[in-house]
């Protein structure tokens, strides 16, 4: 993994910096002890606390551990160099990306193995990845049509026979968002791949972040297990099978359904694929994340800080926070008021503070009777869905506990 890919230097295209000077190394700049409150960043600022993340990234590589998964965390999420690392370094098997541009980011950052959780049907991606593959790169791509077979067979046509390209049949669920709708489907897909000769069969996967409650969720999973086993059944894949699942909601009923050996004389691997973890959150996570279901697994700890600075308190009952839609996630809820900091420095928690909405750069504060707050406090926030936070940012602080700036991190989207 390299994880500083161009010499990155913060300047003025880094927003959440106050860099009017010229550029600073990002090495420096992570060097020089600076409290996110001493003027070197600008408000708002989305920051990352380094002992959550460590937390995460250990808590989820445990659990895979204890039942014997693979783990190919989702990179959508963060699309950041040093957390797809610190994943990788703890012992992730692959990561995974949602797009042939995601694969594209990784291979340039060094990442050895991909699993693509979607469809591809582009030429010129498919004859990259197949120029790739000769060159070591292991990438798996998901098919959920003959049509899917067919694209990668045009597409590589003109190409000097090399590697197949490594397929996983998806299995979805009507309604859902794409695999095929039945088992017999996932069949004749398989067929279709058996019968072709750029791309090999690898295994089954699925996506059960679509479906409404546990229960069906689980159905969905055991019609994932009989995908695989009607696979091997007919001789269609094997001796190492994957099955891949897994959000960052029902990975608790993956482990249920999925662990265990249940194909015998297959070298049977079952890869998850949670990506939010990493970050968790204060809003649609803390609420769904399986630890708050199954006891003495551990828990995760929310790792993003959304600080904006309080610039109005036109009438009473209601302030106005610079911070909106350009910063926040607001997709799957409002951000959390946790945390005010008045301007003295000192802290109290945010308690009665409730984000009503926001515009593009303006957030509106509930203010209950008796809580004060003054133009140039600071609110610091908890948001609700890392994927939509990630993407608003190129450039992220980590801090300590202190709130000390002691890397930086960059996303890639």
């Amino acid at each position: 993994m390299h994880h500083h890919l161009d010499g990155a230097a913060l300047d003025w295209r880094a927003k959440g910096f106050w860099q009017p000077d010229g550029p600073v190394p990002d090495a420096a700049f992570a060097a020089a002890g600076h409290s996110l409150f001493g003027g070197a960043v600008s408000w708002p600022v989305l920051a990352v606390r380094r002992s959550a993340v460590a937390h995460n990234v250990g808590t989820m590589a445990d659990f895979c551990a204890r039942h014997g998964f693979l783990f190919a965390p989702h990179g959508k999420t963060t699309m950041a160099p040093s957390l797809l690392g610190a994943q990788l370094s703890a012992g992730a098997w692959a990561i995974t990306m949602a797009t042939a541009n995601q694969v594209l980011v990784a291979r340039a950052l060094g990442v050895p193995r991909v699993l693509l959780a979607n469809e591809l049907l582009d030429p010129a991606p498919l004859r990259w990845l197949a120029r790739e593959a000769d060159r070591g790169f292991e990438a798996y791509f998901f098919v959920d049509s003959v049509a899917g077979v067919a694209a990668a067979e045009a597409a590589l046509a003109e190409e000097p026979a090399g590697v197949p390209l490594r397929v996983l049949v998806e299995l979805g669920f009507p309604g859902g968002r794409a695999g095929c709708r039945s088992v017999e489907q996932v069949v004749e897909v398989a067929e279709a791949v058996a019968a072709a000769t750029r791309v090999r069969l690898h295994g089954v996967a699925g996506y059960e972040g679509g479906l409404p409650d546990g229960a069906a969720v689980s159905a969905y999973l055991r019609r994932l297990r009989a995908a695989a086993t009607e696979l091997a059944r007919r001789g269609l894949v094997g001796p190492e099978v994957l099955v891949s699942a897994g959000g960052s909601a029902w990975f608790d009923l993956v482990a249920e359904v999925l662990g265990g050996d249940w194909l015998p004389g297959y070298d049977l691997r079952v890869v998850l694929r949670s990506g939010a973890y990493v970050t968790h959150d204060h809003g649609f996570y803390a609420e769904h994340t399986p630890f708050r279901r199954i006891a003495g697994q551990g828990f995760l700890d929310p790792a993003l800080e959304l600080w904006a600075q309080v610039t109005s308190t036109p009438e009473p009952g209601l302030a106005i926070v610079g911070m909106g839609k350009r910063d926040a996630p607001y997709d799957e809820g409002l951000p959390v008021p946790l945390l005010v900091r008045r301007r003295g420095g000192e802290l109290r928690p945010g308690r009665g503070l409730a984000v009503s909405r926001l515009n593009d750069h303006h957030g509106y504060l509930a203010v209950p009777p008796g809580v004060e707050l003054d133009p140039g406090d600071l609110v610091c926030f908890g948001i609700s869905h890392p994927c939509s936070a990630f993407d608003r940012w190129r450039v992220l602080p980590v801090v300590d506990d202190g709130h000390v700036v002691v890397d930086l991190l960059r996303t890639y989207f």
